[in-house]
């Protein structure tokens, strides 16, 4: 299980994607780090989007997170590798929290077959 902890830059709206209503929803936070802060995209999906509605922007979180990878081969043969952050709980650092039972990522939305 890994964490990050940081503060509310952007709450995107739900999407929708495909026939089969596979929806995500995006956050960005700004981690502290020394000089330099990072802007990090955490993304939840399906029934996770709901736990973003009682955040607000400029709010400390620590979000549970899954970091996922995949590799797509091109037209062309190459291997191209994408990287995911995926949120599974997200907890104000006053101590408020929403999270689901499980921190185990369903994602068979994905037409090719790979497990992730």
């Amino acid at each position: 299980m890994s964490e990050i902890t940081g503060k509310i830059k952007r709450i995107g709206e739900t999407k929708s994607f495909g026939p089969n209503g596979f929806t995500k929803r995006e956050i960005v936070i700004t981690v502290a780090d020394d000089k330099y802060p990072q802007h990090i995209i955490v993304e939840f999906i399906k029934d996770k989007c709901n736990l973003l509605d009682k955040f607000k922007v400029d709010q400390g979180v620590k979000i549970s997170i899954n970091i996922l990878g995949r590799e797509w081969i091109n037209p062309q043969g190459e291997a191209k590798y994408f990287n995911a952050i995926q949120g599974w709980k997200i907890e104000s650092l006053d101590g408020e929290s929403a999270n689901e039972n499980s921190h185990i990522p369903d994602n068979n939305e994905d037409s090719d077959g790979l497990p992730f």
